[in-house]
């Protein structure tokens, strides 16, 4: 439940969401999405989590992030590291997860609701932390996918969970 004098922030693990919605088969129009939190509540921060990797000279989502820039998001990226695993692929490690923890804990005595958009498990400690301090705390992910995205554990300590088809008819690229 959302309400029109609450201050709110959204935290989006950028990997997590884009893949969700490819699973779901749509491409999220970030502008939207902005607009659709500014008409739920006093949105006070949007921010985007992703890492980036320096030696590429065009990355595809390099011209995403230089749009979220420039248009109300505040970006958090580091660099990528790329390895090879034990059989010799190309990986690249670049978890932002303490990174969106940090920026959610410093917000919390500033937020009424905290919105989440990750389905990754390892945040249900920090949806309960941010509940002990009096946030709201709503989860956006999927669970209609296969397989779900979204960990039961974060699902259930969320004080919402919010399907993200629920609101493709209002955040999809027309």
């Amino acid at each position: 439940m959302f309400y029109k004098d609450e201050r709110l922030a959204l935290f989006i693990d950028g990997p997590h969401l884009h893949q969700a919605a490819k699973a779901l088969g749509f491409d999220i129009d970030y502008k939207r999405l902005r607009a659709e939190f500014m008409r739920r509540g006093r949105l006070l921060r949007a921010l985007y989590y992703t890492a980036l990797l320096e030696n590429e000279i065009y990355s595809t989502i390099r011209p995403l992030v230089d749009w979220l820039q420039y248009n109300g998001f505040t970006l958090v990226t580091k660099p990528a590291k790329e390895y090879a695993d034990s059989q010799g692929r190309r990986k690249v490690k670049g978890s932002m997860d303490i990174e969106l923890v940090v920026d959610a804990m410093k917000l919390a005595p500033r937020l009424d609701h905290a919105v989440l958009f990750s389905g990754n498990g390892d945040f249900r400690p920090l949806v309960e932390s941010l509940q002990r301090s009096g946030v709201q705390v709503s989860v956006v992910s999927t669970i209609v996918s296969r397989p779900p995205m979204i960990s039961d554990d974060l699902r259930r300590q969320a004080d919402n969970f919010i399907e993200l088809t629920e609101l493709s008819e209002v955040i999809e690229v027309t």
